[in-house]
């Protein structure tokens, strides 16, 4: 049977959307080329503005500079430690709060959904809540990077969703075999729901590995500086070393500067999530519309 032919208005439409999509995107793209390319550009075209969305004297000079930088590594490590461990923990604790919220039979359940949405709606004030976890012993710790981050409103809005929408039978089938709720969460509920978990894992990650604002309140320590507060280090120092680099490079001595060294450092510190990302775009996609849709 031949294909239908597609109507001349889906048609125009569908390509004026991809037209209208790709040129959106490469919009956003835009900024990220522009550094991307400063990083390998040399000083002296940096200085002079001739780069744009592509190298000028190409050149690794200022990547082998922040190579060099042992403050850097162990703020990336730090940031792998929490991101990785963190997504684990924040997962865990969504699916055991999401996964009896998503249950009739919960009495409470009706009750915390509305202290949940509350607190999305009503934020906490800043003074308080930097006493509380201060009082708990997290403030200058490694497990303030993580522990108040383990769960998100939206985040367990989408996985209590999600796990209201799995067939009702499979679980009261797990039930007859003798599992009981734990058991059944972790050996039927879970497994059946990689898309979502990968998804809100995305989210968390993302959260995790780019967070600022929280470790600007709680940490002071330079060896717990995430890699977002070692970016803004490097990014408003001023002191003698860069600014002799800086006039080193201009008189031909050093082939980068001040620009190009921050250029590199932004992409190290973004460059770990854009490379994860495109392996759970699948998951991401149909999790997001599986788990806000009822």
């Amino acid at each position: 049977m031949a294909a239908m032919k597609e109507p001349i208005g889906e048609k125009t439409f569908r390509i004026g959307n991809i037209i209208f999509l790709g040129i959106m995107g490469f919009t956003m793209l835009v900024p990220l080329l522009k550094v991307l390319s400063t990083s390998f550009s040399s000083p002296y075209a940096v200085d002079a503005g001739h780069v744009f969305l592509w190298p000028v004297d190409f050149t690794l000079a200022s990547w082998m500079k922040i190579i060099e930088r042992g403050a850097l590594w162990r703020s990336f490590f730090l940031n792998v430690a929490v991101t990785g461990m963190g997504t684990l923990l924040c997962l865990l604790m969504t699916a055991l709060m999401a996964y009896p919220m998503s249950k009739k039979e919960f009495k409470p359940a009706r009750f915390l959904a509305v202290m949940v949405v509350f607190t999305m709606i009503f934020r906490y004030p800043i003074i308080p809540y930097f006493l509380v976890v201060k009082e708990l012993g997290l403030y200058n710790n490694f497990w303030v990077l993580i522990i108040p981050h383990l769960l998100t409103t939206y985040n367990l809005i989408i996985m209590r969703t999600f796990f209201r929408e799995l067939p009702k039978e499979l679980e009261e089938a797990a039930q007859m075999e003798g599992c009981g709720y734990f058991q059944t969460l972790f050996r039927l509920v879970l497994p059946l729901s990689q898309a979502v978990l990968a998804t809100l894992g995305v989210f968390y990650a993302v959260m995790l590995w780019n967070q600022f604002t929280h470790p600007l309140m709680f940490i002071d320590s330079q060896h717990l500086y995430p890699l977002q507060l070692r970016l803004r280090e490097y990014l408003v120092s001023s002191d003698s070393s860069i600014s002799n680099e800086l006039m080193a490079s201009l008189s031909g001595g050093i082939p980068y500067n001040n620009a190009t060294l921050k250029a590199a450092t932004i992409i190290f510190a973004t460059a770990p999530i854009l490379i994860v990302y495109p392996f759970l775009q699948k998951y991401f996609v149909k999790g997001a519309t599986l788990g806000s849709v009822k």
